[in-house]
């Protein structure tokens, strides 16, 4: 089976696994600010902090203004919170000196935020913007060197690569899924092979059952 044929494969699994996305355009800069959080923090963690912070401050001015310590006390516990309080700040500053308050909705200017990388950048495109732009995660990456969608060895050439054989309207969706059958059935270890429905078209289960 070819790449393309396993990406509708994939997706037609998916979808059936997990129906399909009602995912609705969110505030760019608090897509930003929760994807900054997120970074080696469990979810729920990652939710509550995004929550908290946002109950009290909620423009880039706001987060500007507001005391380093009292950023830090409200996204605790998320992982290494200095240093994001820190970086919120920063990003803060910037969007107001440089992009009048307002969160850019290119990847290029997006990268040029400290702390932003691909996968940041591109959540804020495709749930912030509802622009088609593919987050390459673990989950993402490593699911899609398993079936032989792609062979790579870095998250960003997994996106260029995926990215041309995806339909790009089906982009976003496949991020969220990924990931979702990433922790429940297509684990980094102990993967439940025999209770995916992709695995006749996956080269790790074609290898392991041989």
């Amino acid at each position: 089976m070819r790449e393309k044929e396993k990406v509708k494969f994939l997706l037609k699994f998916l979808h059936r696994l997990y129906g399909y996305s009602n995912k609705k355009k969110n505030n760019p800069f608090l897509v930003l600010i929760s994807t900054l959080l997120s970074q080696r923090t469990r979810d729920e963690t990652t939710d509550a902090a995004t929550e908290r912070i946002f109950s009290v401050y909620n423009t880039p001015k706001e987060f500007s203004d507001a005391p380093l310590e009292e950023l830090e006390n409200l996204i605790k516990p998320v992982g290494f919170y200095h240093v994001k309080a820190k970086r919120i700040k920063q990003i803060s500053s910037i969007l107001i000196d440089r992009f009048n308050g307002i969160v850019p909705n290119n990847i290029e200017e997006l990268l040029t935020l400290p702390g932003v990388g691909r996968k940041t950048a591109n959540c804020v495109l495709a749930f912030g913007f509802d622009i088609p732009a593919l987050p390459v995660d673990t989950h993402v990456h490593r699911i899609s060197n398993r079936l032989g969608l792609v062979k790579t060895k870095e998250p960003y050439k997994t996106e260029i690569e995926l990215t041309k054989i995806a339909p790009i309207e089906e982009l976003c969706f496949l991020n969220t899924f990924m990931v979702k059958f990433g922790r429940e059935i297509c684990k980094p270890i102990g993967p439940r092979c025999y209770d995916c429905g992709v695995r006749d078209a996956c080269d790790y289960f074609e290898r392991e059952k041989n």
